[in-house]
């Protein structure tokens, strides 16, 4: 009979341990529940950045002109952002023109810095910069414009154009 009751008086020593496990890990567990939130908020806006990068780079580089590129890049960086919901505190958007010829490239680089202040309860910063660069080849056998006109202006003035009654 001494057997049991040692048994019981081991038993009761614990009492309150599971209460006390769980008061510890409590707060463990919601900061690793936090800083992956965090970690996967972060992830998707840098993706998303850098598929904003990706289509500003490839409106830029259907454009005709450098002054139309920058347009078309930067309209795209606003709709592509803007259709998957990401909004940045503030939106830097950089079109590099120098190698805008048939052959050359066009490169876009994007920062978005993305608000983190609701996660305050892991105290990072209050807003991250995520950026992005993408460069995009230029057709080879393009026209570019350089702001000249054709000189045989359109069919209505020009006599010997063939129209498509023939």
């Amino acid at each position: 009979m001494t057997g049991t009751g040692r048994a019981r008086r081991d038993v009761g020593g614990e009492a309150g341990g599971a209460t006390i496990e769980l008061v510890l890990c409590t707060p463990l567990l919601l900061a690793l529940l936090m800083f992956a939130v965090l970690a996967g908020r972060v992830a998707q806006t840098r993706a998303e950045v850098d598929g904003a990068a990706r289509d500003a780079a490839r409106a830029a580089s259907i454009a005709r002109d450098p002054t139309s590129a920058r347009r078309a890049a930067h309209a795209a960086v606003i709709a592509t952002l803007g259709q998957h919901g990401v909004t940045c505190r503030s939106l830097a958007v950089t079109t590099d023109t120098a190698g805008f010829r048939a052959g050359g490239v066009v490169a876009v680089r994007l920062a978005c810095t993305i608000d983190l202040a609701d996660l305050s309860l892991l105290h990072v910063p209050g807003s991250r910069t995520v950026t992005s660069r993408f460069v995009e080849p230029l057709d080879t056998f393009r026209e570019v414009s350089l702001g000249f006109v054709n000189s045989e202006g359109w069919l209505g003035t020009n006599p010997r154009a063939v129209g498509p009654d023939g």
